[in-house]
């Protein structure tokens, strides 16, 4: 299924408001699941490096009890750990996944960047088999380019 990566892009350029981050990544999150028919899940994780932990920021989908995630645990804390973006297209096959959901069969996960440190991350779950292709990284590396500065904006302390 084909993606209209500028038409979404300017809608995501559209719901980004600096003067209220945490409400902007979350319109962000709906836009994309709403608008990408293979995103079932779509949120941001924040950066705590001192605690080399990850913790849930705003989301689009079902609730998760992943609400804290150890570097190097799971698709995200590898995310994490690598600084680069993850794409696992069978969630099954993969030996250190955390289930957020009984339903989820693939995961992309890219990672968020400003002033050259990583900040946190932007994880999609996918109800489909398979579902990402090029076109769906080169989305979401804009998005994160785009709202790495909220990101940053919204940082736990520690």
């Amino acid at each position: 299924m084909a993606i209209d990566i500028s038409d979404l892009i300017m809608r995501i350029e559209e719901e980004i408001d600096e003067e209220m981050p945490g409400p902007s990544l979350h319109r962000v999150c709906r836009l994309l699941r709403e608008r990408v028919a293979h995103y079932g899940w779509v949120g941001y994780y924040l950066a705590v490096p001192a605690q080399r932990l990850l913790v849930l920021g705003p989301f689009d989908g079902a609730p998760t009890e992943h609400i804290r995630i150890d570097y190097g645990t799971g698709i995200c804390g590898q995310a994490a750990v690598r600084g680069e973006a993850f794409v696992v297209q069978d969630v099954r096959a993969e030996s250190n996944y955390l289930a957020c959901s009984l339903e989820t069969r693939a995961e992309i996960v890219l990672p968020v960047f400003a002033d050259g440190a990583f900040i946190g991350e932007l994880d999609i779950d996918s109800h489909v088999h398979s579902p990402f292709a090029e076109q769906d990284e080169r989305l979401l590396q804009a998005v994160v380019s785009l709202t790495a500065p909220l990101v940053k904006s919204i940082l736990p302390e520690g």
